[in-house]
């Protein structure tokens, strides 16, 4: 058995863990948006109605089991995150049916094209 200690070796090429904007942003145009917490969420499950709908219910049902048990302060804290999912699913529903609704309108085709070509020329006139 080897009793001797290990020596500390540091690792190679770790210490650039966080970079600054410009640093990275080498084509000379500027980096406003330096929000710290654009990058917070990276896999854009916020984004996903799906992920958001799975995680409110995750917590749902979290919320219920703590109920179960009987602790009724961890149940409320469950209920709090499930709703704030439930608020961001409705978002982006209302966002995707606001986009939906924009398409069919631009689809339509406006009033003028549906008119006979006697009809323009009269109004016109």
């Amino acid at each position: 058995m080897n009793n001797r200690r290990r020596n500390f070796r540091p690792r190679t090429q770790k210490n650039n863990f966080r970079r600054r904007s410009t640093a990275i942003n080498t084509s000379g145009t500027n980096n406003f948006n330096n929000n710290g917490n654009v990058n917070f969420n990276r896999n854009g499950s916020m984004n996903n109605m799906h992920n958001v709908e799975k995680t409110m219910q995750k917590y749902q049902q979290l919320a219920k089991d703590a109920q179960s048990n009987g602790d009724p302060v961890l149940a409320q804290n469950y209920l709090q995150h499930a709703d704030h999912y439930l608020r961001r699913f409705n978002e982006l529903n209302d966002r995707k049916e606001n986009f939906v609704d924009k398409s069919k309108i631009s689809e339509k085709p406006s009033s003028q094209d549906n008119l006979p070509e006697k009809e323009i020329q009269q109004s016109t006139n």
